[in-house]
């Protein structure tokens, strides 16, 4: 992403929130709007493909305090009279044209650093004297990557390895990152002697900006080389070994810090942002850090009461005394058999217990249940039901 596009973008109309909103608000409209365009239930349709992808893109930013910080700032900053006009009578604007012609490198910085270089020597108020930034040593952040995983339920239940292959920008290396032709070395560039600005003088104070002679590099390539065209960057591809902690749930995204591109001249690398599917399991649910599972008993079970046997994940069955008289859904609670949380404890195992009626009966099945029932005809189960429903 561009530095232009990261200052027109307004994410908060693609996520629907207000700039005033919290997290809790801006997590909520990005999961309605994730499962609403998500891939896996959209196949096929590239525009709703397209649209999730902005959606996580306005959601990396705005998550992330500092990230969100500073685009506000930057959007603050450029938020009224930025136009495309040169310096006149009238006052002065600028063109993002001039601002954000490239510098060749294929790489991102922070908000804060791009207006840094950018607004350096805006009110130098030296009498017309040049300010210039020096730019071609100074680290820059490495992009940040977004992968996908499926896991299975136990996968996502108990954590994993798993090993991507991620594709991203780095330094060329048929040119070592110069950009130029091996066997060439680039050159100074003459305009701004290196640095990578050039001043603009505006009466009373200066601007620096970005010299358009070499993109801001600061050097000129006169041969460049044929892998990237100059730029000094390229397409890597990497395999990763990384670790999904336990816990995860369908369509959570987790972040591994510096595991994304890295940087340049020495910057740190950028962050990877893992987005995590999970399969159904066959016998097993989840409800927050509980698991939950439905385990069918009969009819005098629940009447009389028993001791029964439960599953659990990756263990042996657990014993489970259920009262006489247990009506049919309710549920039972085993401590300590759900999923991990982040302080090492674990959620609890729900088992919601389901009376099985028999589909067919044998004779004497059928001579006893025909006792019972006439041991039992005086009571009306639904007397109570039928009282509520006339009394409203």
């Amino acid at each position: 992403m561009s530095t232009k596009d990261y200052l027109e973008k307004d994410y908060y109309a693609v996520l629907g929130v207000p700039k005033t909103a919290t997290a809790d608000e801006i997590k909520k409209a990005y999961r309605k709007l994730a499962r609403q365009y998500h891939p896996d239930s959209n196949q096929g349709d590239t525009a709703k493909e397209a649209k999730f992808k902005e959606v996580s893109e306005a959601y990396d930013v705005l998550s992330d305090t500092k990230r969100r910080k500073e685009y506000d700032e930057a959007r603050t900053l450029f938020g009224s009279g930025v136009g495309g006009q040169r310096p006149g009578a009238g006052g002065f604007s600028f063109d993002f044209g001039d601002l954000f012609g490239g510098t060749g490198q294929g790489q991102q910085g922070g908000a804060g650093e791009r207006l840094g270089d950018l607004f350096g020597g805006l009110f130098n108020r030296g009498g017309g004297a040049s300010t210039r930034t020096t730019t071609t040593s100074r680290p820059r952040r490495g992009q940040d990557i977004e992968s996908e995983v499926t896991l299975s339920f136990t996968e996502a239940v108990e954590g994993t390895t798993v090993t991507l292959r991620l594709t991203s920008s780095a330094a060329c290396a048929a040119c070592t990152g110069t950009g130029a032709r091996a066997g060439t070395t680039p050159r100074v560039c003459p305009t701004c002697e290196g640095t990578g600005a050039a001043s603009r003088n505006l009466g009373n104070f200066a601007f620096s900006e970005p010299c358009r002679d070499c993109k801001g590099r600061g050097l000129i390539v006169d041969d460049p080389c044929p892998v990237c065209e100059g730029s000094g960057r390229a397409k890597s591809t990497r395999t990763l070994q990384a670790r999904i902690p336990a816990g995860v749930a369908d369509g959570q995204r987790v972040k591994l810090k510096a595991k994304g591109a890295p940087g340049e001249n020495g910057g740190p690398a950028g962050d990877l942002y893992i987005h995590t599917h999970v399969k159904p399991h066959a016998v097993f649910g989840r409800s927050g850090d509980n698991l939950t599972v439905t385990v069918p008993v009969t009819f005098t079970e629940a009447a009389l009461g028993a001791e029964i046997k439960v599953p659990i994940l990756k263990g042996m069955p657990v014993t489970l005394r259920i009262p006489p008289g247990t009506p049919n859904g309710r549920t039972f609670r085993v401590r300590g058999r759900g999923v991990a949380r982040k302080d090492g404890s674990k959620g609890d195992l729900l088992a919601t217990v389901e009376v099985l009626v028999p589909n067919t009966l044998d004779d004497k099945s059928r001579e006893l249940l025909s006792e019972f029932q006439t041991a039992t005809a005086g009571e009306d189960p639904r007397a109570d039901l039928i009282q509520r429903a006339r009394s409203e």
